[in-house]
């Protein structure tokens, strides 16, 4: 809480003091033309403090966003008759405008000097996932996943563009019209083969916000799982038997090499189980449907195997809430045929259809099941017991030294130490005779048993939540309508707490992000203009503006993350206040700055009166906007703790 109050004060010092450097480039340029200074002050309203000096008259405002320097005569209601030599429009047009530029240019260059800093130092520390090419996790059920695209396949353009990472994608589906065209590669690790893929993103009549939701719920960067204990104990995890060491990073799964924490979490929560099976001279791994017998069509002669097989063993759990896979059995665990079943969408289907290119393969008539899950069997009573429970079998990295790298050269590093002929070597001793602890620097940790997120400690929060709606669901009347959207939050929240969880502590490797001062100018002033853009022309609502608040929010954050994240954000804004005051607009310095070069080129002085007319209406709707950002910022803020 402490830590929280002092940033935030850091948080309003730094936007003030950007307003202060500012208003300072107004002050020099007209003191150095030779007009005197009245005031100077920062912020508005009632000053908080105030002193004079060397006639000038300094104040500090209540309210800390903005300020203003005034200058003798800008008051004036005729400026053909300037009280003075020294007011301001005694002085040339050509003055009057070095004076209004000096603000925005002192800004611009203050974020210049801040982005070297930057780079002069290193750069920022970011995570991996930030600026990575490479694909995390792909939607089953998309386009994307359809074409063949997968977690690991890598990104080269999106939308006509040299991809730079995921943000990319977020500022197209804001800025631009679409469609987005994505080019990059699919690449096979263990195989070790590239082959090119294009894909046309097409969001439609979509608006902003659903286009950004469309693209999360399909796609996400890649990161490193790294395992960190100090970031919690594995006492009452999955993961507490595993083997698992700190500083390990996890590869493989099931069957597949794992790029993000998504994927990992789709992987383990598919119904699937880890099959070793033998055909012919060949053994493999492969994962199959694990489906409870009621979504299986079986004839009554295989009932009546798993019936035998149940008693004999003892199980007095209802026969239809048992698992099993859609295939026929013999007693040697040979397979005979496929069976009908329903998958997890409600949908009645004759063959298993993989979900993956390598690793999901179907299982053909005579092929013999050596293992479940990397757990032996040779008789259908041992199939039958070893497929109730889902063992997740793990490959881990170990022994890595995972220092911050530069973001230009990680991609290479996420897979270059990594020996994917061991992996296999490791991998294919899954459920054989000789199953191998290590390979290399790859290690196979002993069998986890995923939990579901229920028994997991809750939160006060999710606690109240569950109770709520386990009691709405309860208070139901038979046959009652229930609204979609309510039935749909109580299926996701019934989801959620249902999904298995490994219970580990991961966290990505760290990058060094450090492009030069002059490719962060460009870039920021792209984002810059292509945000204002947008706004002006109604693609993309001004409600996502930030305002004071939410700058000082944005700034808070910042201090939180480390002081260069600190000076990276100052700069942003810095610069983004100099162009915006830059901005042909009456109220702003470049609408001063407009007047003065009418004056310039046609000769003649705006009246006073002109200019009052020009300005005022900009005034109020200046003011309306920032009581509407502000709105909008605390909005945004109060919606985190509600």
């Amino acid at each position: 809480m402490i830590y929280s109050i002092l940033y935030a004060a850091l948080a309003v010092f730094a936007l003030g003091f950007l307003v202060f450097v500012h208003e300072l480039g107004h002050y020099f340029v007209a003191r150095r033309e030779k007009m005197r200074v009245e005031a100077f002050s920062i912020g508005f309203g009632r000053p908080i403090l105030a002193w004079k000096n060397k006639g000038v008259h300094w104040q500090i405002g209540w309210i800390p966003f903005g300020g203003y320097v005034k200058i003798a005569g800008m008051d004036s209601k005729d400026s053909f008759s300037p009280p003075s030599d020294d007011s301001f429009f005694a002085k040339s047009p050509w003055a009057r405008i070095r004076v209004a530029i000096a603000g925005p240019l002192i800004n611009i260059i203050l974020a210049f000097v801040m982005f070297s800093i930057l780079w002069m130092t290193g750069g920022r520390e970011k995570p991996f996932s930030d600026s990575t090419h490479l694909i995390g996790w792909v939607d089953p059920s998309s386009g994307l996943y359809q074409a063949g695209i997968r977690s690991g396949d890598a990104i080269a353009t999106y939308a006509d563009k040299p991809f730079t990472g995921y943000r990319q994608m977020f500022y197209a589906a804001l800025l631009d019209h679409g469609p987005y065209v994505m080019t990059g590669e699919e690449i096979d690790y263990l195989r070790g083969t590239r082959k090119p893929f294009s894909y046309t993103l097409d969001f439609q009549s979509q608006t902003d916000t659903d286009k950004i939701s469309t693209l999360m719920q399909t796609l996400s960067p890649a990161s490193y799982l790294i395992y960190d204990e100090s970031m919690g104990n594995l006492e009452d995890s999955p993961m507490k038997d595993s083997g698992i060491q700190d500083g390990d990073r996890v590869l493989w799964i099931d069957g597949d090499v794992i790029f993000s924490r998504r994927q990992l979490s789709t992987l383990i929560n598919q119904p699937r189980t880890l099959l070793t099976v033998a055909r012919g001279d060949q053994v493999f791994l492969t994962r199959i449907p694990r489906l409870q017998i009621r979504d299986l069509r079986l004839d009554s002669a295989a009932k009546a195997d798993l019936q035998d097989v149940e008693f004999a063993l003892g199980i007095r759990t209802a026969l239809s809430s048992l698992y099993y896979i859609p295939y026929t059995l013999t007693e040697e665990c040979l397979v005979q045929s496929p069976v009908t079943y329903i998958d997890e969408t409600a949908t009645e289907k004759k063959l298993f259809e993989p979900l993956a290119d390598s690793i999901e393969i179907p299982l053909l008539s005579g092929d013999r099941i050596l293992a479940v899950d990397g757990a032996p069997v040779q008789q259908l009573h041992e199939f039958f017991s070893a497929i109730q429970t889902r063992h997740v079998q793990m490959v881990v990295v170990r022994g890595e030294n995972y220092a911050p790298l530069s973001w230009n050269k990680a991609d290479q590093s996420f897979v270059s130490g990594i020996s994917f002929p061991d992996l296999n070597k490791l991998t294919e001793s899954v459920g054989g005779s000789s199953r191998l602890s290590h390979v290399g620097n790859l290690y196979l940790l002993n069998p986890i048993v995923p939990k579901p997120r229920y028994e997991f400690p809750l939160t006060y929060s999710l606690k109240e939540r569950i109770t709520e709606a386990v009691s709405s669901q309860k208070k139901q009347k038979q046959g009652e309508a229930v609204s979609e959207e309510r039935s749909k939050a109580l299926k996701m929240l019934e989801d959620s707490q249902n999904q298995v969880m490994l219970g580990l502590p991961l966290k990505d490797r760290t990058v060094n992000f450090n492009p030069s001062p002059v490719q962060l100018m460009v870039s920021s002033l792209q984002e810059a203009w292509k945000t204002l853009y947008a706004t002006i022309t109604g693609y993309t609502s001004p409600k996502y503006l930030a305002g004071p608040v939410g700058m000082v929010q944005v700034i808070h954050h910042g201090w939180s993350d480390g002081f260069k994240e600190v000076i990276y954000l100052i700069a942003m804004i810095s610069l983004n206040l100099g162009i915006l005051n830059l901005l042909p607009i009456p109220i702003l310095d470049g609408g001063h700055i407009c007047f003065y070069l009418f004056e310039m080129i046609t000769g003649k002085k705006i009246k006073a009166k002109t200019m009052e007319k020009l300005i005022i209406p900009f005034i109020v709707l200046f003011v309306a906007f920032f009581i509407y950002l502000t709105y909008q910022d605390i909005v945004r803020l109060l919606s985190k703790f509600f």
